[in-house]
């Protein structure tokens, strides 16, 4: 397949893209710098992008984002809420209006759309939350509308907390109970899934592409700690609210324990279900 990468630069567009130029597939770029041949150029500040170059895709992958590293302030939300409506709009309008469309569009999208919903298990089926992550990931799902409209297969990963990259050298610590679930997937697991989702056909709208095996708080921390030879101090949610606020509360000591329940239907199997195990492979794989 030929396919159309956004995001690439970032932790999870940084396996992904290589992950499927090593399957053989023919993979371009979306770029917000000057582009090089293999490239593709865009602005979605601006609203602009080279849209004769996008004729032709077999495929189109949106994984680019704001970084989420910033206290939840009126502003931030603003500006993260018009990103995601802004960026998933301007790449399914665009590729709506082709001649020669894509067969498929994946964007990611957050498990944060389902509530906090205590040991509730959470299919692509469940309700979605009202809170303001939950309206920012369907915004964004909704924006891709245009391009379903015309018969473009979109699927929207509900992306869990991803195993993977640099920053898995860190300790960290048990957040308030320690009760609530956590849904996690390895991010070599998800490049996979990745694929599997763009040459499914079965596979549209929403998918949990997360681990069958999600683990409370109090199992996850002392896992993670235990594979890396830390150690952290519990943080009592109070702390956590203190120090992170509604960001805090929504990733921290929400309790989400999602089910991978339409890729486990399409017979995909995942290459490290166990946390343990894929914790051992990216920490092998972190230069």
């Amino acid at each position: 397949m030929r396919i159309l990468i956004s995001g690439t630069s970032g932790m999870i567009g940084l396996a992904v893209a290589p992950y499927l130029a090593s399957q053989g597939h023919d993979v371009v770029r979306l770029v917000r710098r000057s582009p090089c041949d293999a490239e593709v150029q865009w602005d979605p500040d601006a609203g602009t992008i080279d849209s004769a170059r996008l004729e032709g895709f077999d495929g189109v992958v949106h994984l680019a984002s704001m970084s989420w590293n910033s206290r939840w302030t009126p502003d931030f939300k603003q500006r993260i809420h018009a990103n995601r409506v802004r960026t998933n709009s301007l790449l399914a309008t665009t590729l709506a209006a082709c001649r020669r469309k894509p067969q498929v569009l994946v964007c990611a999208s957050g498990q944060g759309i389902y509530p906090s919903s205590g040991d509730d298990i959470l299919t692509e089926e469940s309700p979605v939350g009202g809170d303001f992550l939950a309206q920012l990931q369907c915004a964004g799902e909704a924006a891709a509308a245009p391009a379903s409209e015309v018969g473009i297969r979109v699927a929207h990963l509900r992306i869990p907390m991803v195993v993977g990259g640099a920053s898995i050298r860190g300790g960290i610590s048990r957040a308030g109970s320690g009760r609530q679930w956590m849904s996690w997937v390895s991010r070599d697991d998800l490049a996979s899934i990745v694929q599997h989702v763009l040459t499914t056909e079965a596979l549209v709208g929403p998918v949990n592409p997360t681990s069958p095996y999600p683990l409370r708080n109090a199992e996850f921390m002392p896992t993670v700690n235990r594979a890396l030879h830390k150690s952290g101090l519990p943080l009592p949610a109070f702390v956590v609210r203190l120090l992170m606020g509604e960001m805090g509360e929504a990733f921290m000591l929400a309790s989400r324990r999602l089910e991978p329940r339409q890729l486990l239907a399409t017979g995909y199997q995942f290459r490290f279900p166990e946390l343990e195990n894929a914790l051992r492979h990216e920490i092998a794989a972190v230069v």
